[in-house]
């Protein structure tokens, strides 16, 4: 597992790189939310109220940065994360 500091605009983030056997795990966490990589669960992060955002076909967190939402929980559609922005304006938006 890879621990990444993520400088953002408004303060910091933590990424993660965990490889698995036949892919890796990408996900960067704030206080209230995360953005996460296609491997995560979209339906279960609204289920049980996180505020999450999706992104597909990154394997490291510099990516993941760059990468377009595809999904949002609701609770993320709430403070304006919006499908289409890139995984570091989400990010913004949370902290």
């Amino acid at each position: 597992m890879k621990k990444v500091e993520v400088k953002l605009k408004n303060g910091t983030a933590e990424g993660y790189e965990i490889q698995l056997p036949n892919t890796r795990l990408v996900f960067v966490l704030t206080k209230q939310g995360y953005v996460m990589c296609g491997y995560l669960d979209l339906t279960t992060a609204d289920k049980v109220g996180d505020i999450a955002a999706l992104v597909r076909g990154v394997n490291t967190v510099e990516e993941l940065l760059k990468a377009k939402v595809q999904g949002v929980s609701a609770a993320a559609k709430q403070l304006g994360v919006e499908i289409g922005m890139s995984g570091e304006k989400a990010l913004e938006k949370m902290l």
